[in-house]
């Protein structure tokens, strides 16, 4: 027997409706992205500005709206761990074991970085903070990007230098709003979570450094930085094996 066709109740959408409407919506951002644009995007924190870290024009222009100061690093958005290495980043054993306990997640690494982004996005000592997001339209975006070879994509918050960055997408259109301002990615039903915000933590320092506490606290990481570098820790050296001393 055939089993009966479902049919949508008059005035709903179908169950795929939302997903192929949330699909144009981040094609239309990556369109943007690909012009040198911005995109204002809801994250598991506050609200967050993305463009291709490595566009030199797209970086400029984001800074010259924010008015952020060109000696600012900014920190970036990817995937996941396996894309790292193409980006040029060294990640050690630490920075893998915070990545596997914290990723995706509002923990922003910042490490070594050997590849070419756009001036003004590694610091002095070619450092770059790097973050994979958790919230679900971060992801899909970032995705795409690096699909469409945008990426990585920029993480800094949705706000002009100085002032408190938008926790939801009516803070966020009232603030892009205007000619020449970003472009807002709708959420949907997923707005920002507009808790506290990401943690920063300095891998390329010795030792690490916490340069910003946010969700992800000093307790929680403290015991993997400090159980890494114990099993880095060289052994106790005597004789070898088998001989003696005296």
């Amino acid at each position: 027997m055939t089993p009966p066709s479902r049919t949508t109740a008059p005035g709903k959408a179908s169950p795929g409706a939302g997903c192929e409407a949330a699909r144009e919506r981040v094609a239309a951002a990556v369109e943007v992205l690909a012009q040198d644009g911005c995109v204002a995007l809801p994250t598991e924190t506050v609200w967050g500005l993305a463009t291709s870290a490595r566009s030199p024009d797209a970086v400029a222009a984001l800074r010259n709206w924010k008015g952020r100061s060109d000696a600012q690093p900014i920190s970036v958005l990817v995937s996941g761990l396996p894309v790292l290495g193409g980006y040029g980043f060294e990640v050690d054993r630490l920075a893998r074991k915070l990545m596997e306990r914290f990723w995706p997640g509002p923990l922003t690494l910042v490490l070594p970085c050997h590849s070419t982004l756009a001036p003004g996005i590694a610091r002095a000592d070619g450092a770059v903070g790097v973050r994979c997001s958790s919230h679900p339209v971060v992801a899909e975006l970032v995705a795409a990007a690096e699909a469409a070879g945008l990426g990585p994509l920029t993480a800094t918050s949705c706000n002009r230098s100085g002032e408190s960055p938008a926790r939801d997408e009516a803070q966020a259109r009232a603030l892009c709003a205007g000619r020449g301002g970003p472009h807002v990615l709708a959420p949907g039903s997923q707005d920002a979570g507009a808790t506290a915000p990401t943690t920063v933590l300095d891998l390329a320092a010795e030792p690490p450094r916490i340069l910003r506490e946010g969700r992800v606290s000093e307790a929680m990481l403290r015991p993997i930085i400090e159980e890494m570098r114990e099993q880095s820790a060289p052994g106790p050296t005597g004789p070898p094996t088998g001989e003696t001393t005296g």
